[in-house]
């Protein structure tokens, strides 16, 4: 039997950045696409008016993306209530009760400080308003292994498990999704797809800007638990999981979970963390702080497919460009008949596939191919396949719309959030110190110590090469 739509939407936190910047055009997309049809009761501290919020998320629509339809406006403000009151007082449970009306199945949204996720949850299930609901958690999912365990119970606490959605906007994006569905999709792939014939896999996920004024936020956080544990991590799960046994999300999500668990736990020599220069002068950052804006990781896989190819990850701020890839390197030819064929110092591989996941979508594979004339020499070509499609969701707005029809396939469950922590959490306080490297570039020259054989790729221009 399907799950119940959530017939409602509680939206903590709605005055704040997250709301404005992603949740409030995503609920106008699903206004336009007419499949938003629930009440909406907004709940913050601040004593605003209802005007006052309409009017803030109608700025929010028109900064992100421009107001096309006024009938879908003016419906998404319709659906909208407020109700203001601090979190820590169980009064303000009441107020939003009767908000709530005849709805029976609502969704609670936490988009607000993970400090505050505790208090809140408890606070629906004292107030029992967690009866029949769904809980939607924004990341960070704690900041070590112990932090994410407290958490998780908490919200077992309350809700089942299946009533928990912890989103993450990263794995609602359309080129995220085509992983998946390119690996199994496809059966050339297979054979292929192991140790046997990969030599390497690299993930770069780089940002040409700074912290953007988030230095308190980044203060708490680092490169390696914003980005490496979950963002990253998540790319290689859907990289290294078996086949799942069937495409609802309970397999899919229970294959990820597997791939955490078989990766090794990191040590100190498996990472070189960098900070750019200036950082220590960034708004609310310690004078010495030790934070990493940059994190270069090594790490394997102890499966039966994966065991002895290193994963290298690589992440930070005011690098050259803003783009993500993965490149999956195949090992060379067993037998050299040409001598070109091999790979090339500081060319690359002769063979790979390329995912690129960010600014734009795409799926390259790389191949040698003869030259004229009568000598066995070739050049690298990349057969290419530029994937951007007209009309795809934003990542909120289909994470939000499959949370709310309780589709749990892009969300992360308690088991993978905890081992994905256990493999980074030996290294989060006992690690080497930050290394400096200047804005601009692909961050410490200790980072290339963490390749064994060859180099980095770096992300290039968004078209085919050759």
């Amino acid at each position: 039997m399907p799950p119940s739509r959530s017939d409602a939407l509680v939206l903590f936190g709605v005055t704040g950045d997250l709301a404005h910047k992603m949740i409030f055009p995503a609920l106008y997309a699903m206004a336009k696409r007419g499949t938003l049809k629930v009440p909406v009761i907004g709940v913050a501290f601040p004593e605003w008016s209802l005007a006052r919020l309409h009017k803030r998320i109608a700025d929010s629509i028109k900064r992100s993306c421009g107001i096309d339809n006024q009938r879908a406006l003016k419906h998404l403000l319709s659906l909208v209530t407020y109700v203001s009151g601090d979190y820590k007082d169980p009064a303000t449970f009441a107020p939003i009760k009767r908000a709530l009306g005849g709805a029976r199945r609502p969704a609670h949204y936490l988009a607000i400080p993970p400090s505050l996720f505790e208090t809140v949850i408890k606070g629906l299930g004292a107030a029992n308003l967690a009866e029949n609901a769904r809980v939607i958690v924004e990341k960070p999912f704690g900041r070590d292994l112990a932090s994410a365990r407290e958490l998780n119970q908490v919200a077992r606490s309350v809700f089942p498990e299946n009533s928990i959605f912890r989103i993450d906007h990263f794995l609602g994006k359309e080129a995220i999704m085509n992983i998946l569905y390119f690996r199994f999709a496809n059966s050339f792939l297979e054979p292929i797809w192991n140790r046997n014939y990969v030599a390497s896999v690299q993930i770069t996920l780089s940002e040409d800007f700074g912290v953007q004024g988030r230095g308190a936020f980044y203060e708490t956080a680092g490169c390696l638990r914003d980005v490496i544990e979950n963002h990253l991590f998540q790319i290689i799960a859907l990289l290294a999981m078996e086949p799942p046994s069937g495409r609802d999300f309970g397999a899919v999500q229970s294959e990820k979970a597997k791939v955490f668990q078989a990766m090794r736990p990191l040590q100190p020599g498996d990472l070189v963390r960098g900070q750019y220069a200036g950082y220590r002068k960034e708004p609310d950052v310690a004078k010495n702080s030790d934070v990493e804006t940059f994190c270069a990781v090594r790490l394997f896989i102890d499966s039966w497919r994966w065991e002895g190819v290193p994963w290298y990850l690589r992440s930070g701020k005011y690098l050259p460009d803003t783009a993500t890839e993965v490149i999956v390197e195949l090992k060379p030819p067993p037998q050299r008949l040409f001598a070109d064929s091999a790979p090339i110092p500081k060319v690359g591989p002769a063979n790979y596939l390329r995912f690129r996941l960010s600014p734009s979508s795409a799926i390259a594979l790389a191949a040698r191919v003869k030259l004229a004339g009568k000598d066995f020499v070739g050049e690298q070509r990349e057969l290419y396949l530029f994937e951007d499609q007209p009309g795809e969701e934003a990542p909120y707005e289909r994470l939000l719309g499959d949370a709310m029809i309780g589709d749990g396939a892009l969300f992360t469950r308690e088991g993978a959030v905890e081992a994905a922590w256990a493999v980074v959490d030996p290294v989060l306080r006992t690690h080497h110190r930050a290394r400096p490297y200047k804005r601009g570039s692909w961050g410490p020259k200790e980072a290339d110590t963490i390749i064994a054989a060859g180099s980095w790729h770096n992300p290039g221009p968004n078209e085919a090469s050759g």
